[in-house]
């Protein structure tokens, strides 16, 4: 079997350890055609790294080019809504519209604003943490990962709190688009959640509208330079990407963390032994060595040169991000977990203008849910090994049952 036919992100196999193929990848074909993704793979951190600036590249076309013009078929009519949703949002859009509402948004969620919740998250990890004591364990993504996020952007929207289990299903759903070649039913369960949560979000922004509150979507609603402010479909767009963005991102980086401190119990009790010292480069090390966000696409916007390989425009390019967070070239001994590693320029929140916004935002809650359940629960313990979500994309774990 060649190196790019064990590339199969439909694998369980391939899913849940994937680093393998990768060392594979980077060594013998690091810009590589794969027939059935349609995509080139480029899997060394250096030329992720560069191709993440390179605006040859584009996370869309259509600023550029009809979709005929690229040689690609038109979206399906049926997908209108789930379209219109992620079009509008800061991931997949190219300059000059990503520059405008990129600054208009930054004007809203500042770093006073993430730091000003601290409070806040140090306050629901706490509590959720007890609940799983009270309990004597249970699924750890089910009781801490999944609900901190969800509450921390409910909190910064203003959702009411009885709203607030909505948002989990319609982010699940949303994000099922972001796999390789999803399924008409993952379209179908994006689209109906694509149209629930923007209507809510309208109707949530003509309430901030009549009356302001201290939350962001007051802020994005306030949010103008000169005669230039965010339109509604903008505001919609902006709140779900924070969403899912920020929600799925650290959800699996918890669970796909406590999940490498398990297998490398020599770390967990150093980590254990010194939580107040080790705990800033730990959470960047579990995000570097078990990245939540395995690929990132791209698409060719004129003919570039990769390694002396020539990938035409109209295709796309899909950067391992694992792969790069794996990568000798860049990181020393890079399939060691070492929780005090300090020269550590991992990807996972992405480079050049699509950086992750919301990266001071995450860390926050990953240093609070890990510092929590390392202080509340020293004697956390694995009740089993966990199985992988089928997703490759967006990579995490069904559930982690522990036990305290």
């Amino acid at each position: 079997m060649t190196t790019t036919a064990k590339f199969d992100p439909w694998s369980a196999a391939f899913v849940a350890h994937p680093y393998d193929v990768y060392a594979e990848l980077r060594e013998h074909a690091p810009v590589t055609y794969h027939e059935p993704t349609n995509q080139w793979l480029v899997s060394r951190h250096e030329d992720v790294s560069a191709l993440l600036r390179d605006r040859r590249l584009g996370r869309t076309y259509t600023h550029r080019f009809s979709h005929q013009e690229f040689g690609r078929p038109e979206p399906d009519p049926a997908h209108e809504p789930f379209h219109t949703l992620n079009d509008h949002g800061l991931l997949d859009l190219e300059a000059p519209d990503h520059t405008r509402i990129r600054r208009l948004v930054s004007k809203a969620f500042t770093p006073r604003m993430v730091e000003g919740l601290r409070p806040t998250v140090q306050r629901l990890a706490g509590e959720l943490v007890d609940g799983l004591l009270a309990a004597g364990g249970g699924d750890l993504i089910a009781a801490v990962a999944e609900p901190l996020p969800v509450a921390v952007i409910a909190e910064m929207l203003g959702v009411p709190e009885g709203d607030r289990h909505l948002l989990r299903p319609w982010s699940a759903d949303i994000t099922g688009m972001f796999e390789l070649n999803p399924s008409e039913e993952v379209a179908r369960r994006a689209v109906t959640a694509s149209t629930e949560f923007s209507d809510y979000l309208r109707a949530l922004i003509r309430e901030r509208r009549a009356n302001p509150g201290e939350d962001l979507i007051s802020a994005l609603i306030q949010a103008q330079e000169g005669s230039d402010a965010l339109s509604e479909q903008e505001m919609v767009s902006t709140c779900v990407l924070l969403l899912n963005a920020g929600h799925e991102a650290t959800v699996n980086t918890t669970g796909n963390g406590w999940w490498a401190l398990f297998r490398n119990p020599g770390e967990l009790a150093r980590l254990r032994g010194d939580v107040d010292g080790l705990l800033p480069t730990a959470v960047e090390e579990l995000m570097r060595w078990d990245t939540p966000l395995q690929m990132f696409e791209r698409w060719v916007l004129e003919d570039i040169e990769v390694r002396g390989v020539t990938v035409p425009r109209g295709a796309e390019i899909a950067l391992l991000f694992g792969s790069a967070n794996r990568d000798p070239e860049r990181f020393a001994d890079p399939d060691r977990l070492d929780l005090g590693r300090t020269d550590n320029p991992h990807i996972t929140f992405g480079a050049g203008i699509h950086f992750c916004l919301g990266a001071p935002l995450a860390r926050l809650e990953l240093t609070e849910s890990f510092g929590a359940l390392l202080r509340r629960a020293p004697g956390l313990r694995l009740v089993r090994e966990p199985e992988w979500n089928p997703g490759y994309v967006i990579r995490g774990l069904k559930e982690l049952l522990v036990e305290v």
